[in-house]
């Protein structure tokens, strides 16, 4: 069986940037209803299209086709003591809404001479990534997966 529209399509994947560094993995399958909503990259989906149990495929993702170019607006300094001690280490993560009820989680990147910078672009933003992936299982839906438009897969892993 093929990858199609409205097949369940099993893969394991991992990421890596332009130096040839593994910065993700994932050797559990993870299942998806495939077709243009299946929440892949528009070139992933293309390039995984038609493909078969045990096929593999290496796509090259440019900023724009992948993970973002890096949005300025999307980077805060504050002075240190404006900000709460719980973010005051680099890797500490925030949630911030807007007025819209929009979620977005930042970072803090970087600390130095009394400011905190927090980041909301995605780790990988800016960057050329190549996406591995590995077809694992192809079958056909449920019919609750047609209805809902998702694969029931259990434990909840998701896909980029």
């Amino acid at each position: 069986m093929s990858v199609e529209e409205n097949k369940v399509v099993s893969v394991t994947y991992y990421i890596e940037d332009d130096s040839g560094e593994t910065v993700e993995r994932i050797d559990i399958p993870v299942s998806f209803l495939y077709g243009e909503k299946s929440g892949l990259f528009k070139k992933v989906n293309e390039a995984i299209k038609g493909m078969q149990i045990g096929d593999e495929a290496a796509v090259e993702l440019e900023p724009e086709n992948g993970f973002g170019v890096i949005n300025p607006d999307l980077t805060f300094t504050d002075q240190i003591e404006n900000v709460p001690a719980e973010y005051q280490q680099v890797g500490a993560e925030a949630e911030f809404s807007n007025e819209s009820g929009e979620t977005r989680k930042f970072v803090v990147t970087h600390i130095d001479a009394g400011t905190v910078t927090l980041d909301g672009n995605h780790p990988f933003a800016g960057k050329t990534m190549t996406f591995h992936i590995k077809i694992t299982d192809v079958r056909e839906p449920t019919s609750d997966e047609l209805k809902n438009g998702v694969s029931q897969q259990p434990g909840g892993a998701t896909l980029h």
